[in-house]
């Protein structure tokens, strides 16, 4: 086992831009006209059957993510997450580049979602690396609707005028249990954690067109079954970001997310959680060292590596100055006590 990186995986998309690539350095996407492509999405760590990850180093190189849980899958996921999930990677994990808005949106949760579609569910959160000034997001209502009022609002196109708009900056993060409404606004970059599910229900979309100049479908019903309408005081996670420590900072029953702050060599031991970790690196590049192999890979600022449940006790070794990393995994532990502390950190925080 070792810690694993991924060849690129990169979408375009009508809202995108081009900040991902020159974030990530990467090759120019370009039409056959040879114009550059609005790239919207980098997919890190997918195991969605329409975009499934590639292995980018060691010995698996080559290989899709997919073929090698599924040879190993207790090695990589951890026990209790195929005890949980199968052989299947619960997560998945994007940049996201917002050079224009995204639509208004919500994610089914996993009982409308399994009914619907025989698929999982879609909570998610949000991280954002970079936002221009004034740039805004939409999370939650502002306003209690009925279904009626959220109707007649799509119909008159003033929905927006009943969601809680929040400007962003730096190190925001913003936890999207599925039926909650959301949309990310133009001149934001972000990291976004989710439920391994593409399944979105889009509900405004500003009357735009898409490549083809049609209108994109909308699915008002739908969303209408899957929101939930309550609205909240913050819609904002709090949480610390000290120096040299792995700051919590969501722990929700699908995931749970620490920030890692580090100017110098950072010990992390996670085998307690019985979970794969997946690292995203979001400032400066740094070396990850497996304690029990003296593996080791380099991770570069705007990548992500899998590092498997067998060898999850390792060292974070700044190359530059000073390394921000996102560490997502799946806490096994106490499910209940989870269950509870995210309902207090997100539903009542002030």
């Amino acid at each position: 086992m070792y810690p694993l990186l991924f060849k690129p995986n990169i979408h375009t998309m009508i809202w995108g831009g081009q900040r991902l690539i020159s974030w990530k350095k990467l090759s120019q996407a370009t039409d056959s006209l040879g114009d550059s492509m609005p790239i919207g999405e980098s997919w890190e760590v997918s195991c969605i059957p329409s975009a499934i990850s590639i292995i980018a180093n060691g010995e698996w190189e080559g290989q899709r993510l997919d073929d090698i849980i599924h040879k190993y899958p207790t090695e990589i996921l951890g026990s209790e997450v195929v005890a949980r999930y199968g052989e299947t990677l619960p997560l998945l994990v994007k940049f996201i580049d917002a050079e224009h808005d995204l639509s208004v949106q919500v994610h089914p949760d996993d009982s409308m979602a399994q009914r619907m579609h025989n698929k999982m569910g879609k909570s998610e959160m949000w991280y954002i690396i970079d936002a221009k000034p004034g740039a805004y997001l939409y999370a939650g209502f502002k306003e209690h609707l009925t279904k009626e009022e959220y109707y007649k609002r799509i119909a008159d196109g003033t929905i927006c005028d009943a969601l809680a708009r929040h400007e962003v900056h730096t190190g925001d993060v913003f936890y999207l249990p599925a039926g909650r409404v959301h949309a990310i606004g133009n001149g934001i970059l972000l990291a976004e954690v989710q439920q391994s599910s593409d399944i979105t229900y889009r509900i405004y979309d500003y009357d735009r067109q898409d490549i083809n100049g049609e209108k994109r479908e909308l699915h008002t019903e739908l969303a209408a079954e899957a929101l939930n309408f309550e609205v909240l005081s913050e819609y904002r996670t709090l949480y610390a970001d000290d120096t040299q420590r792995a700051n919590p900072c969501i722990n929700s029953p699908f995931f749970s997310v620490r920030i890692v702050d580090i100017e110098g060599p950072f010990h992390r031991n996670l085998k307690k959680y019985g979970s794969f970790i997946i690292t995203m690196c979001l400032q400066g590049d740094c070396l990850i060292k497996i304690r029990s192999t003296q593996d080791g890979v380099i991770l570069k600022e705007g990548h992500t590596c899998l590092i498997p449940a067998e060898i999850a006790d390792y060292d974070v070794i700044p190359v530059s100055k000073k390394t921000k990393l996102l560490d997502t995994f799946i806490d096994n532990r106490t499910p209940s006590l989870l269950s509870a502390a995210s309902r207090f950190l997100h539903f009542t925080s002030t």
